[in-house]
């Protein structure tokens, strides 16, 4: 499962440590279920407090994806979900694995202390967190979301893997990609950065922006709902609207069970999608603050 996946002219702003969001008193405000594919992802969640792919069995990767996509929403999974996350936190062996869930954790209300823990002994001389720069981004994203400071180290080491494009890869030297570059950008938001880099990241990613809409993978793929939702959080991070067509492009791929089609030719990893779709149409980037913007469907 990809996760997603920066010295540059730019301001650099260090951001302080603050207390645990209280997440867990956040208070809900009410969506139309009916109107999102948030009723489409509570009903993915099983007994054990997992959620799953149709035919397919609970992970906690997915069950994270799914949790996030809940809270952008406005929306909670069941309680069990937290039980669940916790439950399963040994088997996760990849460093974003291990971020990602820290992020879901904390906005469940829980400190995850233990996860944060493994993220701060994946820290690196190079300033990289984990392997790569998709694992350092995230481990940002995960720290800032818990309201930790974010590394400088880390991210300099952003700053550093930005590629000639303007964009970010998984891993250093490779094809930079609209999905990491969109996590990266939120990351480095987070952590104050602003001017160049993130001007240059959003150039990116509009010549990644197709006729219909939507945004692709990489130039030549077509557009899809991830890239296209992550194209959107990304903009939104940098206090930007939503590019033009790229909210109706989302629309148009939502099928009548509430969940959201992978691509206008195909519909695979519902769940997944749906998840990575709903926080770029309640406008919301990572991480996810105190407040909530309506899911727009119509």
């Amino acid at each position: 499962m990809k996760t997603l996946a920066v010295l540059a002219c730019c301001t650099f702003v260090c951001v302080s440590d603050t207390a645990n969001p209280a997440w867990a008193a956040e208070r809900d405000s009410f969506v139309r279920v009916s109107d999102t594919g948030v009723s489409y992802l509570q009903g993915r969640q099983g007994s054990n407090g997992g959620f799953a792919e149709p035919g397919g069995l609970p992970s906690p990767q997915l069950t994270a994806w799914a949790v996030l996509g809940l809270r952008a929403a406005g929306a909670r999974p069941r309680p069990s979900a937290l039980s669940y996350l916790q439950a399963h936190e040994g088997e996760l062996a990849e460093a974003t694995d291990v971020e990602l869930a820290a992020m879901a954790e904390t906005v469940l209300g829980a400190r995850p202390d233990r996860l944060l823990t493994r993220i701060r002994r994946l820290q690196r001389r190079n300033g990289a967190i984990g392997p790569n720069v998709n694992s350092t981004t995230w481990g940002i994203l995960a720290l800032r979301q818990a309201g930790r400071r974010a590394p400088r180290a880390g991210v300099r080491y952003l700053l550093r893997h930005q590629a000639r494009s303007g964009g970010w890869s998984w891993y250093a030297g490779v094809q930079s990609d609209s999905n990491d570059t969109a996590a990266a950008v939120e990351a480095l938001r987070a952590a104050g950065v602003r001017g160049r880099p993130i001007r240059r990241a959003l150039a990116y990613l509009r010549n990644l922006r197709n006729r219909d809409g939507g945004f692709e993978l990489t130039p030549g793929r077509g557009s899809d709902a991830q890239s296209t939702a992550w194209a959107i959080q990304a903009f939104r991070a940098a206090g930007q609207a939503a590019p033009r067509g790229s909210i109706r492009y989302l629309k148009r791929l939502r099928r009548p069970d509430g969940s959201f089609r992978y691509s206008a030719r195909y519909v695979t990893t519902p769940v997944w999608v749906t998840a990575q779709v709903l926080p770029a149409l309640a406008r919301r980037p990572f991480p996810l603050k105190e407040r909530h913007v309506p899911v727009d469907l119509h």
